[in-house]
């Protein structure tokens, strides 16, 4: 690991922690009207509808849309299948607007903050720029730089995204770690020749959810968080 230079982080799932904060935001706007409901497996049905629809882009089935209109779009259909047409127009953009405010795992900023002094810390995340900019503002998120999908006019796992993300950063693949709790997300930058560390979530999707914690030899480094991954790259 002496060459490293940069980490590069997932952020949504990885950093974040946006199962509990969209459902508390859920419950909020809706109040007693939506107290019949589980949350928490409104957003699981809402986010699962997610990668589906990013794909069908890269796919060229459907046109190019921001992600915030991506969820936006899949919001109807979730409160129409949980039977929630009463929420208004306007409590509906408050729902979908709780993406852009979701709260980083215990100890993300904690783990950020030791890697700092000695890594460049960057995103590469499949949400909008300015999502990932009023994410990290609200969580105290201290990244030298905010990279997206979008800015390269994709999504990850298109190599165009690690791509972009090491040209703006000015090195090579071999002195950058991907850091991400998705597999699919390191798979594809280890296979451009970027380092890999898998941050196991298992509470991406709740307590029941159906998480791939497993480490796993494939990557340079598995580890339980990020102070783990601290300690593991000696900081």
């Amino acid at each position: 690991m002496s060459s490293l230079q940069a980490l590069i982080f997932d952020v949504q799932g990885t950093v974040c922690d946006f199962r509990s904060s969209v459902a508390e935001q859920a419950r909020l706007v809706a109040g007693d009207r939506g107290a019949h409901i589980d949350w928490g497996r409104f957003v699981d049905a809402w986010r699962y509808k997610y990668r589906p629809a990013l794909d069908g882009i890269l796919a060229g089935a459907r046109p190019w849309s921001s992600v915030d209109r991506l969820y936006r779009q899949a919001l109807d259909e979730v409160i129409e299948a949980h039977g929630l047409q009463f929420l208004t127009l306007d409590e509906r953009e408050r729902i979908n607007v709780a993406w852009q405010a979701i709260t980083p795992w215990p100890d993300a900023v904690a783990g950020l903050r030791r890697l700092k002094p000695r890594f460049t810390l960057v995103t590469l995340s499949n949400a909008d720029v300015s999502a990932v900019i009023n994410i990290s503002r609200s969580g105290g998120l201290p990244w030298d730089a905010i990279f997206a999908a979008e800015m390269a006019g994709t999504f990850k796992p298109d190599p165009r995204t690690y791509q972009m993300a090491l040209r703006y950063l000015g090195i090579g693949a071999g002195n950058a770690m991907m850091v991400a709790c998705h597999k699919y997300d390191l798979l594809a930058a280890g296979a451009l020749g970027l380092k890999t560390a898998f941050v196991a979530r298992p509470l991406e999707f709740g307590p029941d959810g159906d998480v791939d914690t497993a480490f796993d030899a494939r990557f340079d480094i598995n580890a339980r968080d990020f102070l783990d991954l601290a300690d593991q790259l000696g900081c």
